[in-house]
């Protein structure tokens, strides 16, 4: 009976450790607008998720027409959401104060506009 029980334990156990939350792709198009900075050399975007990261920049581009900076991220994630931060001249925005939360769309792209250090 003893072993019985401990067959049954460890079969529970195995069957709790292993579910794995369901990961989806999700494409994120952002936009952002650093129009009201001068000299502006550089713009880029840090993040919680892979491929972002908080420790260097994703590099946005500039588009002239537009005059925005943008760039095409694809997160492989369980979650409905990330958070990220725009980076300009090597100074993040909302210095000491939350990120942006960006809500994954349940279609296949997110689009994502701001302008920089304005909620």
């Amino acid at each position: 009976m003893k072993n019985i029980v401990t067959i049954i334990a460890i079969a529970f156990s195995l069957l709790v450790t292993s579910c794995v939350q369901k990961t989806y792709k999700k494409t994120v198009v952002f936009t952002v607008d650093a129009f009201e900075i001068k000299n502006v050399k550089k713009v880029g975007i840090r993040g919680n998720d892979k491929p972002l990261s908080w420790d260097y920049d994703t590099e946005m581009k500039f588009f002239q027409k537009e005059n925005l900076y943008k760039v095409t991220t694809t997160f492989e994630t369980g979650y409905k959401f990330t958070e990220v931060k725009f980076v300009v001249n090597d100074t993040f925005e909302f210095q000491n104060q939350d990120n942006r939360r960006v809500d994954f769309s349940e279609k296949d792209t997110t689009f994502f506009k701001a302008k920089f250090n304005k909620r």
